[in-house]
């Protein structure tokens, strides 16, 4: 068992474990959602990286390349942003990638104080093997479930997207 499996973790979710009710604003009444929506999302990736083959890359060397990737060629300082790491942590990053052939870094085309990096089409083929190990595994599983089961999960995605965009 882990500390997430063992754990209420908040005083709504312990209240409603003991059969009252979350009363008050609708910011209380989301606590126990909140918990368990976290717990539930935060187990399913442990799953899905689990389920990554050994590529011998960083979780962040991989998240900075699917990144890249999906933002095509940029600036290591936005990609900094977009990874929300500081500048000098995505060069070392960055200095690992290039390293192993994954990132290839050119002269930016106006500015010659910077450079521009993208990912390398081994790079490409790695993360496709990658998502498609972890797709196929989800797929599985998702194969369980009944069509209204998998429909209410279709339904979920968008309002997912939407929590995690700024």
């Amino acid at each position: 068992m882990s500390y997430a499996n063992d754990m209420i973790t908040t005083a709504a979710s312990a209240d409603t474990a003991q059969g009252q009710s979350a009363k008050g604003s609708r910011g209380d009444a989301a606590l126990p959602l909140a918990g368990d929506l976290r717990i539930a999302v935060m187990r399913l990736s442990r799953r899905l990286r689990a389920e990554r083959a050994e590529v011998g890359l960083t979780l962040t060397q991989l998240s900075a390349l699917a990144s890249l990737e999906r933002c095509g060629p940029t600036n290591p300082g936005h990609l900094a942003s977009i990874e929300r790491v500081q500048p000098p942590s995505m060069t070392r990053v960055l200095n690992g990638l290039v390293d192993q052939g994954l990132v290839a870094r050119t002269a930016h085309p106006t500015d010659g104080r910077q450079v521009v990096v993208e990912v390398t089409e081994e790079a490409r083929v790695r993360l496709r093997a990658d998502r498609r190990r972890r797709e196929a595994w989800l797929a599985k599983r998702l194969a369980v479930l009944d069509a209204d089961e998998r429909r209410a999960l279709r339904a979920v995605v968008p309002i997912l997207e939407e929590l995690v965009s700024e």
